[in-house]
């Protein structure tokens, strides 16, 4: 995920924290300042970091329960409104989604109980005061953790009950169909939550609201593309009329190029025609914004990790390529030569004429 940065590898998968994390610390920090100084401070520092070692213990039940069916979890990312673990897929048969998206909040009710054991409670005419000090760090987070469970049940997709929504639909109707049902109820939630957080002047909720809004409908295409993707081959998708560099061609040749074209990525061919990478439009206005000199050659900020797939290819393998953040994919033949490329704008377009 973009601006965020690695804090080191734990149970097989990459740590991250985005770095509107470290906005939330600040706004905590000042707010606890404000209102006790530094005592205050220190406590809910301690406070927000032990809450989100629990997220990520949350995100690291899904990661877990994933890799029992093959599934891996290349990172998991800390974010000011929680935690999102990314897995390589999603699993498409509703039991193993149903016990994958229940893994996390049952972690949360497992540290619950673990507190309570250890001496953790609170009444609940104090959950008013749970941004107390007074009212003790174990109660707190005892009390967060019921929260995080009950909350992430909400059959928001795609929170975790939205997921467990979307596996029990899927045992009853095709799973792009069930996706989109879950979809759309997801977004009705999300509204209702956007609403709920202005009227009470939460801005947390808020935030949850639109992510769950946002992504909701970016999972419902991603599902839409791959059902798609699995009746298609590489051959059917790729684009075939391009303007391609050579080695030799300059900035200014490569900026004439974005100007007399519609493409966003340029591929750099090699005179025996094979690929040496990709010119995409954003390294080139990145490059000469920065007074980089146009005589320069293309290559010297091109991309030279392109996935390359055969003809006939499934469509499925370049979604995968494309979501690891490959600009396109090279389809090439079986000597080498590349003959088109893919991007995931006109895999949309391909979705679109085929009435999905």
């Amino acid at each position: 995920m973009a601006w965020s940065f690695s804090l080191g590898r734990l149970l097989g998968s990459e740590l991250r924290v985005h770095v509107t994390f470290f906005l939330l610390l600040a706004w905590v920090g000042f707010a606890a300042y404000s209102n006790g100084g530094w005592p205050a401070v220190i406590d809910n520092m301690l406070f927000v970091l032990a809450l989100f070692a629990c997220v990520v213990a949350h995100e690291f039940g899904h990661a877990l329960m994933a890799r029992r069916y093959g599934i891996r979890t290349p990172d998991i990312t800390l974010l000011p409104i929680g935690g999102l673990a990314r897995l390589e897929r999603m699993p498409e048969k509703p039991m193993q989604e149903v016990w994958v998206a229940l893994a996390g909040p049952a972690v949360n009710i497992v540290i619950w109980a673990v507190l309570v054991i250890l001496g953790a409670g609170m009444q609940l005419g104090s959950l008013a005061q749970i941004d107390s000090a007074g009212t003790g760090l174990l109660n707190r987070l005892a009390y967060v953790n019921l929260l995080l469970a009950a909350f992430n049940m909400i059959p928001a997709f795609p929170m975790d009950g939205g997921r467990v929504f979307r596996a029990l639909l899927c045992m009853r109707m095709e799973r792009v169909k069930a996706t989109r049902i879950a979809a759309v109820g997801g977004q009705i939630v999300a509204v209702g939550l956007g609403f709920l957080g202005l009227t009470s002047g939460n801005p947390i909720l808020v935030l949850i609201a639109v992510f769950v809004f946002i992504a909701a409908s970016a999972e419902n295409q991603d599902v839409a593309l791959r059902s798609v993707a699995r009746r298609v081959m590489a051959r059917d998708a790729m684009i075939t009329k391009f303007t391609a560099l050579s080695p030799d061609d300059t900035l200014a040749t490569a900026a004439q190029a974005v100007i007399h074209t519609t493409q966003h990525e340029f591929p750099v061919l090699a005179q025996d025609g094979n690929l040496m990478g990709f010119v995409t439009r954003d390294r080139l206005f990145t490059a000469l914004a920065s007074d980089h000199p146009r005589s320069d050659t293309a290559v010297s900020i091109m991309e030279t990790d392109i996935p390359q797939v055969q003809l006939t290819s499934g469509l499925d393998k370049v979604l995968n390529d494309l979501h690891n953040g490959a600009p396109a994919i090279a389809v090439c033949s079986k000597s080498g030569h590349m003959v088109g490329y893919i991007t995931r704008e006109n895999i949309g377009e391909l979705m679109v004429i085929q009435g999905r």
